[in-house]
């Protein structure tokens, strides 16, 4: 079995899996993703942070819904 590594929100906030409504969704699950590839965004007052891959891998499962409200250090997502 491959090593998992989960992607944790540094703060709390709204998480987004896509910059705007009408766009794509950064990743989906079962994409490759390179070290600091955004892979979603946390809303705080307004204020956008991009959430980023902490290494390469494959996003095997998102633990959050596209507009979530999430806690700091809840995971996100995670790796393979």
């Amino acid at each position: 079995m491959s090593e998992t590594t989960t992607i944790n929100s540094p703060m709390p906030g709204v998480f987004y899996r896509r910059p705007d409504p009408d766009e794509e969704r950064f990743v989906e699950v079962g994409d490759q993703v390179e070290e600091g590839e955004r892979i979603g965004l946390v809303e705080v007052m307004k204020n956008f942070h991009d959430i980023e891959a902490p290494e390469a891998g494959t996003v095997v499962e998102f633990l959050v819904e596209n507009e979530g409200e999430i806690e700091a250090d809840q995971a996100i997502a995670r790796l393979e």
